[in-house]
C-alpha cells in the first residue's frame, strides 16, 4: 500500500495535483471489489475478458470466488480467462476444480480435454471429450474437439466418425470461418493437408459437393501427397462426373 502511494505522489507531482486528490479520483473509477457482489463481479469479470483485459478478468473472477468458493462456473471462466493468457497449467487446474464441484459440467470437462490437447496428450484428451459427450450428446463442438483428438493419434475412422456426427447436429459447425473446438490448433503443413481430405471424404459421404471441392482444393494447397486417391476412395465415386474435381486433381492416364 506504501508503494501504491508513492506512485500515486509521483503522479500527482507530474500532473500538478496533491496526492489526496488523485486517491480520491482513483477511488471513483475503481471500485472496491469487496462491495460488489457475486453478480456484479462476474459481469465485469466477462466484460474484461471481453475487452481482452485478462488480468482485470482474473481479479474479478478471483473476488468472486471469495464471496462463492465452489462455484464450479465461476473456475470454469477462471480458466477460461487463464487460457486466454497461455497459462495451461493454471488454466487446467481451475478448470478441473470446476469439474469437481460440479461432476456434470460438461464444460468443465471439455476444456480439461481441450488443455490436454493443446500440450499433444492426445489419449487423456480423448478421455475427457467422450466424458463432456456422455453428459451432453448433443454438442457438436464436443464431436469435433473428440474429432481432433482422435485425428492426432492418426485414428482417422474414429475421427471421420465425430466429424461426422458433428456436422448431423450443426452443418456449420465445420465452416471456413468457424473457430469452434479445437481442431484450429492443428498447426503442421502435413496435419493440415491431412485434415483437409479427410474433411473431404466426410462432406463427399454427405453429398455436400460444395464442400468437398473446397476441402480438395485446401489439401492440394497444402501440399496432401496423394491426391489421386480421390480416383481410389470410394467417398469420391459420386464426385467423379463433376468436371470441377479434374481441374483439382487431374483424371489418371486411360490405359
Amino acid at each position: 500500500m506504501r508503494h501504491l502511494l508513492v506512485t500515486f505522489a509521483i503522479a500527482a507531482m507530474v500532473l500538478g495535483l496533491t496526492p489526496r486528490t488523485v486517491l480520491a479520483q482513483a477511488a471513483q473509477t475503481t471500485p472496491a471489489l469487496d462491495s460488489m457482489t457475486v453478480a456484479q463481479l462476474v459481469a465485469a469479470g466477462d466484460t474484461a475478458r471481453a475487452q481482452k483485459d485478462f488480468d482485470q478478468s482474473i481479479k474479478y473472477f478471483e473476488a468472486a470466488l471469495r464471496k462463492d468458493r465452489n462455484n464450479a462456473v465461476l473456475y470454469n471462466k477462471l480458466g477460461l480467462t487463464t487460457l486466454k493468457q497461455g497459462d495451461l497449467a493454471r488454466a487446467r487446474v481451475n478448470f478441473q476444480k470446476a469439474a469437481k464441484y460440479d461432476p456434470k459440467l460438461a464444460d468443465a470437462l471439455n476444456n480439461v480435454g481441450a488443455v490436454d490437447y493443446m500440450q499433444k496428450n492426445y489419449n487423456s484428451a480423448a478421455k475427457q471429450f467422450k466424458k463432456a459427450i456422455a453428459l451432453e450428446e448433443t454438442r457438436a463442438t464436443f464431436h469435433v474437439n473428440l474429432g481432433a483428438a482422435w485425428f492426432g493419434q492418426k485414428k482417422l475412422e474414429r475421427a471421420i466418425t465425430e466429424y461426422a456426427r458433428a456436422l448431423e447436429l450443426d452443418p456449420q459447425v465445420l465452416a471456413t470461418n468457424s473457430k469452434t473446438g479445437v481442431a484450429a490448433q492443428i498447426a503442421s503443413p502435413e496435419e493440415r493437408a491431412n485434415y483437409s481430405y479427410m474433411l473431404a471424404k466426410i462432406y463427399a459421404k454427405r453429398g455436400n459437393t460444395e464442400e468437398c471441392l473446397r476441402c480438395l482444393k485446401m489439401a492440394k494447397e497444402e501440399g496432401y501427397r496423394n491426391m489421386k486417391d480421390v480416383y481410389r476412395d470410394e467417398e469420391f465415386a459420386g464426385l467423379r462426373r463433376d468436371t470441377r474435381l479434374a481441374e483439382i486433381v487431374p483424371a489418371p492416364d486411360a490405359k
